[in-house]
């Protein structure tokens, strides 16, 4: 098992020169602007300011690599989504991510953050089904689920593994206030990482 509690950060990139070295292996976060991403990799690595959060959609503009241990790495994306940044801006970052899962042979699987109150939208499926079809894993955290009661946590969780279960995409309830499902995040990590 990995120890997140000391992963580091190592670089951000706004262009494919920029990425870390391609060796080892490494999972992104991805999810929509505001779905929780930040708050989720906080969370999961139990350090606050790892990565940036904001309440202002479209905060992270940069592709950030954080370091788990050698040739090992978390990977936070931009938000995709209503983020409110000029056209010109949502056209880079869309460039950089499709070089990002196109040229990465590093990445071994995509985590995608979920606001649990929505649950998948058309834009999260768009990114699963990019992941798959560049031979990646994938596993959804259904974020912000202590805002939901029990009903609708079941409900949205079944839906979800539903929608997914084609894909073998694996799903889960996650809430970094509630610390609900941190360490089943993080045992998927330390498969994919292993």
């Amino acid at each position: 098992m990995s120890n997140y509690s000391q992963v580091k950060f190592l670089t951000s990139a706004a262009a494919p020169s920029q990425f870390a070295p391609d060796r080892g292996r490494e999972a992104a976060f991805a999810g929509r602007s505001n779905a929780g991403k930040s708050t989720a990799i906080n969370a999961i690595t139990e350090r606050s300011g790892l990565a940036r959060v904001s309440r202002t959609p479209g905060r992270t503009q940069l592709i950030n690599f954080f370091e788990v241990s050698p040739e090992r790495r978390l990977v936070d994306l931009p938000g995709y989504g209503f983020a409110k940044v000029p056209v010109m801006v949502k056209e880079r970052w869309l460039g950089l991510m499709q070089r990002y899962f196109d040229e990465r042979e590093s990445l071994v699987g995509l985590i995608l953050i979920v606001d649990s109150r929505r649950g998948l939208g058309q834009q999260d499926a768009a990114m699963l089904e990019w992941a798959l079809a560049h031979g990646r894993r994938a596993h959804v955290l259904l974020s912000k689920a202590d805002k939901l009661n029990r009903q609708e946590s079941v409900r949205v969780l079944r839906e979800t593994q539903t929608a997914c279960a084609d894909a073998a995409v694996t799903a889960q309830l996650f809430s970094a206030r509630a610390h609900q499902g941190i360490e089943e995040a993080r045992r998927v990590m330390d498969e994919w990482l292993a």
